[in-house]
């Protein structure tokens, strides 16, 4: 333990790759992420739509867990849950989040908060749609969050599942679906030398427009 600990604390890594200036910035929050999310993909990153979407219970405990990023615009991030679940149980109590891409390839950060709302049915039955068959069977099989003895009852459940919809269209159940998160502030963070990073906050005005400023590291 004492060793983990040693190394640990030994940890160093000094950020020197790129810089973050407001000169440069493009003033609409949506179209810099499109930038930056664009360089990631550029780059090659692991699952650069991986993000970790943090929520709070009704205990005010909270709780982080990565999702991914299905689409983007100026209307919200999106990404899809069982509606069943233990994060879709804080947000129908407290919708108040927040999500955090970290792509370390690119010594970047990006936080966002903001309230979620729902998707349309619509809107959720084209991507599930989309969605490989498998996907789409596991999300009827999965009882998400809910305590289950083995493995095997998992797998017994797909199977069942997979014979209930053998021959048929797999299509979506009622309680999984998209949800929107509407940021209300977005931070954009750029590693630099000496822990003396970038940070740029965009938040939300009164009337829709964003108040642009730069944060101390």
């Amino acid at each position: 333990m004492k060793d983990i600990q040693a190394h640990i604390n030994g940890l160093r890594h000094d950020f020197s790759k790129m810089s973050l200036d407001e000169d440069t910035l493009n003033a609409n929050p949506f179209k810099q992420f499109e930038i930056w999310f664009q360089a990631a993909i550029d780059s090659k990153v692991p699952e650069p739509n991986a993000m970790m979407l943090s929520t709070v219970n009704a205990k005010n405990c909270p709780s982080s867990r990565i999702v991914l990023l299905r689409n983007f615009s100026a209307k919200g991030f999106v990404f899809y849950s069982n509606y069943e679940s233990q994060k879709a149980k804080d947000i129908e109590l407290n919708n108040a989040v927040s999500i955090l891409f970290f792509w370390p390839e690119l010594e970047r950060q990006i936080r966002i908060e903001g309230k979620i709302i729902k998707q349309t049915a619509a809107e959720s039955d084209i991507y599930f749609n989309a969605r490989p068959r498998n996907s789409r069977l596991g999300a009827w099989a999965s009882p998400q969050s809910e305590k289950i003895s083995n493995r095997k009852i998992l797998d017994d459940l797909f199977q069942k599942v997979e014979k209930e919809f053998e021959g048929k269209e797999v299509t979506r159940p009622d309680w999984w679906g998209g949800y929107v998160l509407e940021p209300e502030r977005i931070e954009f963070w750029q590693g630099r030398p000496n822990r003396l990073h970038d940070r740029i906050c965009y938040s939300k005005t009164f009337n829709n427009n964003w108040e642009i400023a730069r944060l101390a590291p």
